[in-house]
């Protein structure tokens, strides 16, 4: 019934490398590289994201605000009914 999943195809002159988990480290530089390059992505692509984020956030609760108050009856139209 054909090949096995995992044996489909043979493939030459590839080498591959690896490490067993038990030889790695967890967190290898994770204080001293990696808090500081998360900062340094979070404040290059900040100035990018914030403002037109905070300007759609202004104009969806503008736009909201507005909806609603063009729903509402006004009350002078109904002073003299009863």
């Amino acid at each position: 019934m054909g090949r096995h999943f995992g044996n489909l195809a043979k493939v030459r002159h590839v080498i591959t490398y690896s490490l067993s988990p038990f030889e790695q480290k967890a967190f290898p530089n994770y204080f001293s590289k990696g808090i500081p390059n998360m900062w340094r992505r979070f404040s290059a692509s900040f100035f990018k994201v914030a403002p037109p984020m905070t300007l759609m956030y202004l104009t969806y609760t503008w736009g909201n605000n507005a909806h609603k108050q063009s729903k509402r009856k006004n009350p002078a139209d109904y002073e003299n009914d009863e």
